[in-house]
């Protein structure tokens, strides 16, 4: 859910400052396990540990340092999507540790789920306990894309460009699968005909860019759009010269869908730092902060009300959001300032 709402702070903050983490834990091999919660799903998929060493036979390198990662669910029932009310327990010995499940909804059950097991200061071995518990007829696997290693190479539905542009041939449906890199480094892909955007270094999904009911039956592509040499003028002003140009010499690409039965074109603009998933929901910690603004003007108005009574209403002005809802909402009627319930 939060690859559609764009709300989790690590992936979608400032990115150059979010990957020093990512760094930080292929650099130093002493991180052995990185618990990432809360996550809406339990823990009775074995996805839900990722080991950070893989059998070169199995695929590529997967760059995850000497860490582990494992998803952490959640124990109030009004948060899990699936049902399942679960949280994690480590337990150390002296080979390594065990990775665990605590069942809220069995009276704090205890189950292991994985065992990893140091072969050297650097080194480990994970081993699985179960595989995906059974009878899981609604489990919905995510692809990510594998861009491979000195050993492997991409994945089978990596879209190699050809001089900054890729054309799909086919029409997009729900199988469709294919992923590339934009000439700035940016990571698209389709996926159960969504577009999705990718992180640059991991290529894990970041969020959601057009959905399945805009994709379906269309055909996209990955065009030149550099301004050219037309473009660049001189500009005789002093500490100007060559100014309009600066931006010339990078490769500028458009990403377009074609609805050939209906003879339109749908540009795929991206967003104002470049990135392309769409920020649907706000921040919530600036959210919360907005509210709490909002309480503390209302609590001054009735302090300096001979009555004590409370304001009509207490408005607030915003950029281009009108309201605490986390929604991006134009601006109506020429005004931004709108009243707050």
């Amino acid at each position: 859910n939060h690859v559609v709402n764009g709300c989790c702070w690590l992936n979608h903050s400032n990115e150059a400052q979010c990957r020093k983490f990512i760094e930080l834990v292929r650099e130093h091999r002493c991180i052995k396990a990185w618990f990432s919660g809360h996550f809406h799903l339990g823990q009775d998929y074995q996805d839900s540990i990722s080991f950070p060493t893989l059998d070169p036979k199995v695929g590529p390198y997967p760059n995850r340092g000497s860490c582990v990662f494992v998803q952490t669910a959640v124990m109030r029932s009004g948060s899990s999507r699936d049902g399942r009310q679960q949280s994690r327990l480590i337990r150390g010995n002296k080979d390594g540790f065990e990775i665990c499940t605590v069942d809220h909804q069995k009276d704090g059950a205890i189950r292991l789920d994985a065992t990893i097991k140091y072969t050297d200061d650097n080194h480990e071995i994970g081993t699985y306990a179960h595989g995906d518990i059974a009878g899981e007829k609604e489990l919905f696997k995510v692809y990510s894309p594998s861009a491979g290693d000195d050993l492997h190479p991409p994945d089978e539905n990596y879209a190699q460009t050809e001089d900054g542009e890729y054309m799909m041939k086919d029409a997009i449906t729900k199988d469709t699968k294919a992923w590339w890199r934009m000439e700035d480094g940016r990571v698209l892909g389709l996926m159960d005909a969504m577009l999705i955007e990718y992180d640059q270094s991991t290529l894990a999904p970041l969020g959601l860019v057009v959905g399945a009911d805009e994709l379906i039956g269309k055909r996209l592509a990955v065009i030149d759009s550099s301004a050219g040499e037309e473009y660049c003028s001189i500009d005789n002003e002093e500490g100007m010269e060559g100014a309009d140009c600066s931006e010339a010499a990078k490769v500028e690409q458009a990403v377009v869908l074609m609805d050939d039965e209906q003879s339109q074109v749908v540009v795929i603009q991206p967003n104002e730092d470049g990135s392309y998933w769409r920020k649907i929901v706000r921040n919530k910690m600036i959210r919360m902060k907005e509210k709490r603004r909002v309480q503390a003007a209302k609590a001054l108005a009735m302090q300096l009300n001979e009555k004590g009574e409370a304001p009509r209403e207490v408005v607030s002005t915003y950029g281009p959001y009108t309201s605490t809802a986390g929604m991006a909402q134009q601006v109506v009627g020429g005004s931004n300032l709108k009243p707050v319930k």
